[in-house]
This record gives C-alpha cells, structure tokens and sequence, in this order.
C-alpha cells in the first residue's frame, strides 16, 4: 500500500517478540519421515487441521509450509497494518494476474500470504461465514447435506470466541450475539478507534432506504444486507490467525510438527487399490530458495503418510501442486511434458474470484487518516501507542463499517440472465467505506483529504483458470481470473458506482464531501464512461475459489468428492477454498474455518 514505506521505517526499530509455536525451519529437525497425516500448507485451513488431528495423541501429525513464520513480524500483529504485508514483500506469494481482457490488458498483484497462517495472517481480517443459502447450496450441488446450513452452523461454535473491543466500550446494537460463539478458537472483535465518518455512515443508513442499517455482519442465520459495523478477526488489538489460535493453542504438542521453509514440489503416487485408485500417499519437498543452510539442503526430500496426505495449500497452490503431480488436464501437462496419473480437466478450471474497486473522494477538513499516514511524527506515535497499549490506529482495522446489497429484482439484466446468487438473501456486491485514500498500487497524493467507498463484486459469473507455466515447480503459475468478462459482472459493477454516488450524496454528507477524484471517476457519468471507468481500475480483492471444486461422488467433473477426496485417488484429501465451487456471498476467511471444523470431523470419522 501507499504507507507501506513509511510503516516499515518505523517497524524495522521495534524489537520482534519470540516465536509462540513450535515449529522448525531445516528439514534436517525432522525427527521421522513417515506420519499419519502430511498437511500441505500452513494456511487458513491447514492450521484448523493440524490442531484438531493432533487433538489425538497417538495420531501423528506433519505440516509443511514453504513460508516464514509469523512471529515478530508486527505487521501481521497490528490489525492496521495488514495492507502493508501485500505485495512484493517476503510474506506474499508475489504473484500477477496474466494480461486480463476485461480490464484493458492490465495485469496486477494478486496477493496470496506466505507465512504461517497463511492468508489469514495476510489480509484485512474481515471475518463472517457467508450465507445461509450459499451453504444450502453446497450442500444440493455436492449432494452431501452436511454442508448444508442446518449442520455447518454448529462450527461456530467450535471456531469463534467472540471477545470484547480492544478499547472496551458498550458494543450493545453493533452485534448479536446469539448468531456467536463465545468459547471457540480465533478471536473475534468490533472496532475500537473511532473514525470521523463513522457517525456519517450510520446517519446515511438512516437517510436512505437503499442502505439500512444491519445489526450483525455475520451472515449465517442473519441476512448481509444492509450496513453494519465490521468484525473483524482480532482481539485484544492483535491480529488472530490460524497460526495465533489454532496452532497457538496446540502448541507444545509431541505429535504434531511444523516444518516451514518447505517447499513442495510433487505428491508420489504409492500405489494403486484393488479398485483402481491412485493412491497418493508420499510428498516430495525441498528447502524453500534462498533458506538452504547449504546447498545440498536444497535436494528433494521425501515423506510419507500412513493415512492421508492433505492439501491445503490454497486455490492457487494447491493447483499447482496438483498440476505437478500429473493430476489435471491431459492436454495441458503433456504439453509441458509431465506423465498425466489423471486426467482430470477440471483441476484449475472454475477459478472464481471477488473484484475491488476502490472509489476516491475529495473530503473537508483533516480529520481523515492520509494526515497521519504522511507525518512520520504521528506514525510513531500511533505504532508506539500499539506496542505500550495495544490501541490507538493501528489496533484497529483500517475500517469499520461496509455492507452489502443486490441488483433489484427488475432490472434489465435479469431479463436475459439469471440471478447467479444462491438465493434472494445473498447479495451481489459489497460497499467498504474507509476514512483515507486506498488505491492498490497508486501512492497517496501529497496533499489533500480523502476518502474511500469500495465497489466488491460478490457474485461474479466470470471464470477463469489456474495452469503451469512449466514443468519447473519454482515457476508461478499462469493466473487468469478472466475478470468482467460477462455481461453480468460488468452491469454489476457499473450499477454499484451508481449506487455508492447515491450513497455519498445523502445529507449526512453535504459538508464533508468535494466529490469524486481524478478526472477518470470525475467523467463516469453514463453507462458507457462509468464501464470504462470500471475496467481501468478495478482488481481484486483476493478471494479466489473453484480450482478444486467439490461435486457429487457419482459425477466425474469436479476435483473432490464431498467427503473432500481427489477424484480417482487414495489416501488424498484437499481441504482450502478451491474446492467450494462458487465464491462464498461474503469475505472467505470464516466459511473457509468452518470448511474446515468440518473437514476435520469428516477425516477423523473415516480413520
């Protein structure tokens, strides 16, 4: 972001805290080869995974991550800072999107965390679980009513402990708290630093009918629409991940390692079942580039699984890890000389993914954040403030409300498209309002206030794919979103510049904003100035799904059966976001947890 720089300058003075997990960084502290379970990925779900297999004592447990450790680094601490783990620095994948078509031939960061916790220690702690529909959904497209909602709800259970805001103020009418769990793992927290539009966005859902006021942002059992107060994956003013909470809390457990700066480059096919099955039950991994104490740390090692081999190493790892293996498209791998084990096309096709466009305001006055993020002075106090207290700035998101709304029922799209939400409930976009200037890979003006209302797409129709760019496991993959590349998508998000001009247009904020900045907001008047506006700016906001996606054990497309085994296979699993087969109606942080909480329950039963 903008401020990353600046954050960094005064970070890199602060003295890093001990590791809290134990986790080693050589393949040579290996004290076996061969474990119960090799977990691919120490991410949003490879984490849940690893602390509720290991709940068993005689179950031994291996997690292979290519990342760093998360420890000390305070950007992935402070809740504020999370924009500035991503990208290009050491804690991202640091991948791009290929030339997109739909947005003028731009390509772009598309960031990915690389560091225990994966994701979860790397984006913006939005924290909710979707709706009730896009889990009823699951459930009727995979044929497996136990993901449908009725039995995914218990999860929250398990998975949240929802705790009080940093700064302790009555959080009565900003949350509900019977659709939470108050005992579970991650935390989860309201906002505790008040920004100066805060009253604006809460008057404006007075004002407008479009935009009504939701008291709990959950999801689940509660509606999304509407505007609400965020809650974010927190407490205390700390970032809660999956490496903070889940792998905290088993922590010092004999039967589970975790081994980072590994690199998996293959899985190794063992054998075959008197049913025909591949069974894959070897990993092959090497020192991540550049953490090889010596050079021979760099040749490939291999490990074992007496049961599974899990993967979990996200929509766009876990494909590729796939890919490398021989398991995918046919065609695909023999071009690139790989021995196709299954042919299986379906392996990173249905890439699915949220869009981002972040819609800039010229405001009154200099009450917004771009006043503290260009005085270093006040950064230091503001990081000071978090280390000594854990509050202020930086112990709290960088929002605190957003919503979510749908295209009404008789507009013109609808007349030649379907609905592509799960049901009438589930929104179509997201509105995100921020108290400074956000623009993904554009610096803050020297001058001036800003504010930022973000346009999401949540329910896109575009597919795109996830493909090798060569048989060299070090080389990443070709990423192609295929962003706004149907009609629906574009109508979708030029309808929600539209609506977020009507938002800042209510009279709660006549005497704070100017109107739109830059000459290209400033010309998007009509259909067609407000798509070019659309397709000029718009990226991502790092949600992808699908590559793995889940259908019924009777049906040979897909990638994973519900009981979430590869298709074709023995003794593999995948469990992360690339096997839901449409993105969730919400941010994918929380149904990627109970994904999951579930996931464990399913492998536990059937071992």
């Amino acid at each position: 972001m903008h401020f990353q720089k600046l954050l960094s300058l005064v970070i890199a003075s602060l003295v890093a805290v001990p590791s809290l997990a134990a986790t080693i960084t050589q393949a040579s502290q290996l004290s076996a080869l061969t474990y119960d379970y090799v977990i691919i990925g120490a991410g949003n779900a490879g984490l849940v995974l690893a602390n509720r297999l290991s709940e068993d004592p005689t179950v031994s447990v291996l997690v292979l991550e290519a990342g760093v450790s998360d420890q000390g680094v305070i950007a992935a601490e402070a809740p504020f800072l999370g924009p500035t783990l991503t990208p290009n620095t050491p804690y991202d994948w640091n991948y791009t999107v290929v030339p997109q078509n739909g947005m003028n031939g731009r390509t772009f960061a598309y960031p990915r965390g690389r560091l225990l916790g994966g994701s979860s220690s790397a984006n913006y702690l939005f924290h909710q679980y979707g709706t009730h529909e896009d889990w009823d959904k699951l459930g009727s497209l995979s044929g497996d009513s136990g993901w449908s909602w009725n039995n995914m709800r218990q999860y929250i259970q398990k998975h949240e402990k929802f705790v009080p805001p940093a700064d302790g103020h009555n959080t009565t009418g900003q949350f509900i708290p019977s659709l939470h769990g108050f005992k579970g793992v991650t935390s989860v927290s309201l906002p505790a630093n008040n920004q100066t539009i805060d009253h604006r966005v809460l008057a404006t859902t007075q004002q407008l009918a479009e935009f009504p006021f939701n008291e709990d942002m959950s999801g689940g059992d509660r509606s999304l629409l509407g505007i609400g107060w965020l809650q974010s994956s927190a407490g205390g003013g700390v970032r809660s991940s999956s490496s903070t909470s889940y792998l905290a809390a088993a922590n010092g457990r004999p039967n589970l390692t975790v081994l980072i700066n590994a690199y998996v480059t293959k899985l190794v096919q063992t054998g075959n079942t008197a049913s025909g099955l591949k069974s894959f039950r070897a990993v092959q991994f090497t020192s991540s580039p550049g953490t090889a104490s010596t050079p021979a740390g760099n040749r490939p090692i291999t490990v074992n699984a007496r049961k599974e081999v899990i993967l979990s190493a996200g929509s766009v790892g876990t494909t590729q890890v796939l890919q490398l293996s021989g398991i995918g498209n046919q065609a695909d791998l023999n071009a690139l000389n790989i021995h196709t084990i299954i042919n299986n096309p379906s392996v990173g096709d249905n890439l699915s993914d949220h869009t981002l466009l972040p819609n800039i305001f010229s405001v009154q006055g200099t009450q917004s954040f771009d006043h503290v993020l260009r005085d270093a002075n006040q950064v230091s106090i503001q990081v000071n403030d978090w280390v000594t207290n854990k509050t202020g700035m930086l112990a709290n998101n960088v929002v605190n409300h957003f919503g979510f709304a749908r295209i009404p029922s008789n507009a013109s799209i609808f007349q030649t498209v379907a609905d592509p939400a799960p049901g009438p409930t589930s929104p179509h976009w997201e509105i995100i309002a921020s108290n400074f200037y956000f623009n993904p890979g554009f610096s803050l003006p020297s001058t001036g206030s800003f504010m930022t209302v973000v346009a999401v797409l949540i329910r896109p129709t575009s597919r795109g794919t996830i493909k090798l760019k060569s048989s060299n496991p070090f080389d990443k993959p070709l990423i192609d979103p295929k962003y706004l590349t149907t009609d629906f998508d574009i109508f979708t998000m030029r309808e929600a510049v539209k609506a977020i001009n009507r938002f800042v247009a209510a009279p709660a904020w006549s005497d704070y904003v100017i109107g739109p900045y830059g000459s290209n907001f400033a010309a998007a008047v009509d259909d067609a100035s407000i798509e070019a506006y659309v397709r000029g700016l718009t990226t991502t906001i790092f949600h992808p799904v699908g590559t793995a996606s889940m259908s019924p054990a009777t049906t040979t497309t897909g990638v994973v059966n519900p009981d979430l085994k590869v298709k074709g296979t023995d003794g593999l699993r995948i469990v992360d976001a690339s096997i839901f087969p449409f993105v969730p109606s919400s941010h994918t942080q929380g149904p990627v947890y109970l994904l999951a909480e579930r996931a464990s329950d399913i492998i536990k039963a059937q071992n």
